[in-house]
Order: structure tokens, then sequence, then C-alpha cells
């Protein structure tokens, strides 16, 4: 996994860049209206900690309840804040979208050798994204608004 150490530290290197880009997206997004009144500060730091992390959120010693665990925390606290739940689910999108536009325009994944080792790490990117959504959904249909 020597390729996806390196394709997350290429992630987590240009966490600032993409935290950047994020905010652009989110707040120019038609799909996202609630974002574009929300402070640029808070949802530049709440995008760095996904980038500048990704090997934790990776890495077997997170676990799956964990990552749950801690977008059912998010879910909850984006209901509280005015979010609707759709909104939530496309700032997720966008973060994934983000991270493999990245991957893909530095040209890393040339070889098959490159290709295999990239799936690997998108199919760990893949389950990662998909316990965040799914605990943010219960997280955020448990809450109260």
């Amino acid at each position: 996994m020597v390729l996806s150490a390196k394709l997350v530290t290429l992630i987590e290197r240009n966490a600032d860049q993409l935290s950047k880009r994020f905010v652009g997206l989110v707040q120019s997004n038609e799909h996202t209206p609630t974002y574009h009144r929300f402070d640029q500060k808070e949802l530049y730091d709440r995008a760095f900690v996904v980038y500048s992390q990704l090997g934790k959120w990776l890495s077997t010693a997170t676990t799956k309840d964990e990552v749950i665990r801690l977008y059912a925390e998010l879910g909850a606290r984006r209901r509280r804040e005015g979010f609707a739940l759709s909104e939530v689910l496309q700032a997720l999108v966008i973060t994934k979208r983000l991270l493999w536009e990245k991957i893909e325009s530095e040209g890393l994944l040339d070889t098959a050798l490159h290709l295999n080792q990239a799936l690997e790490l998108r199919h760990l990117t893949a389950q990662f994204f998909d316990r965040a959504m799914v605990g943010a959904a219960r997280g955020y249909e448990s809450a109260s608004a």
C-alpha cells in the first residue's frame, strides 16, 4: 500500500488548498443554499479536519463505529444549525469528489500497479464516506431542530 500511503500524504499535504476549494464549491452550489450564508472560516475548518486527517480516518485503527458516531454528532449539529439533510450529504459528496480530483490531477495513476493501489484507496475512501453519510443521516434524524 505504498502508493495508497503516498496518495493519502498527497491529500493531507494539500488539505489547505482542498479546503479552500470546498468552501468555494459548497457556497456556490445550488443544492447547498444554507452553506452560502454560513461562516467561511468555520466551513474551511470543518473541511480541513477531514482532509488533513485522511490517513487517520482510513486506518484500521479507526473503527466503523467511530466514524458513524462522529458523523452522527455532525449530523445532529447540522440539523440544529438549520441545514437540510440533503445539503449535509451533498457537502460530503463534494468533499469526496475534490479528494479524487486532486489524486487524478497529480498523474499518479498512470500504471496498472498504481491503478490497482488506487482502487484499494478508492475502496477505503468509499467505505469511509458511506459510513460518514449513514452516521450523518442517523444523527440528523435523531436530533431535534
